[in-house]
Parts: structure tokens; C-alpha cells; sequence
């Protein structure tokens, strides 16, 4: 399958339970648990058209491949919005087929639609798979 043939969307109500796999695998990946409760809190807001925390899903054809979730927020630095990308998630078995690199692009275009000045994530310093991404698709500036 090419990257091509992905369709990113957002995810609804009805796919918390394609969604549950991969959060638990970014938990994992990171050594890290969420309790129960907090993971139902997060699912909540995702879905909460009223919140800032937004979470895109890549897909092919039913198969989700993986997830982002990005939060706007205001800024000491701007009179517009922040846009956080703060888990992006690919499963093992497809990394490295362009499904990271469409989610983040698909963060950019959320964040230019809402007028946000600037994109913005933390990834572990180890983490060199992901930071050859993030090097292919941003710049890193000290921070």
C-alpha cells in the first residue's frame, strides 16, 4: 500500500476501539501507563467539538495504521493559537511507508486552517526513527 492511498480523518465516537491498540502502543513504547480513567477522560475530550485536543487517524481502508493527537493553545508569543503535536503513533509493522509523514502534514494543515503561527512537538531524544522524520519534515530550533 502506498502512502498515496491513505485517508486521514478524524476520528469519531465509533472508533475508540481502533484507537485503544495504538494509544496503548505509544504507552508501551514510551514505558509509561495511563490509568484507565485518565485514557477515558482523554477519549472524551477528542470527541468534545468544544475542546482544543483534536486526534487524526490514518487509514487504510478500515485499517487504522495510526494516530495524532494535536491540542491548539494560546501563546505569550502570538495573538493566535499554538498548535501542539503531542502523540503521533504508527504501528510497528507499517513504519517507514510515509504514514507518519501524512499525519504530520495533516497537523500542518489543521493548524493553518485555524490560523495557528506555529506547529510545534517534543519527541525523547533517543527516539532517532522518529527524529529522522521529524528532521525530513521540520526544523529543529534549539528548543
Amino acid at each position: 500500500m502506498s502512502s498515496s492511498a491513505l485517508v486521514i480523518r478524524p476520528l469519531a465516537q465509533k472508533d475508540r476501539p481502533l484507537w485503544e491498540p495504538h494509544w496503548a502502543g505509544y504507552q508501551a513504547f514510551y514505558k509509561v501507563s495511563i490509568a484507565p480513567a485518565v485514557t477515558d477522560e482523554t477519549w472524551r475530550r477528542l470527541m468534545d467539538p468544544k475542546e482544543p485536543m483534536h486526534v487524526l487517524g490514518a487509514f487504510d481502508g478500515p485499517t487504522l495504521l495510526g494516530i495524532v493527537h494535536y491540542i491548539f493553545h494560546r501563546s505569550t508569543w502570538t495573538t493566535g493559537d499554538y498548535c501542539y503535536l503531542q502523540d503521533l503513533f504508527v504501528d510497528p509493522a507499517r513504519r517507514g511507508g510515509g504514514t507518519g509523514r501524512k499525519l504530520i502534514e495533516a497537523v500542518y494543515d489543521a493548524a493553518k486552517a485555524k490560523g495557528a503561527g506555529r506547529v510545534y512537538w517534543l519527541t525523547a531524544e533517543d527516539n532517532a526513527p522518529a527524529r529522522l522524520l521529524y528532521d525530513k519534515v521540520a526544523s529543529f530550533v534549539g528548543f
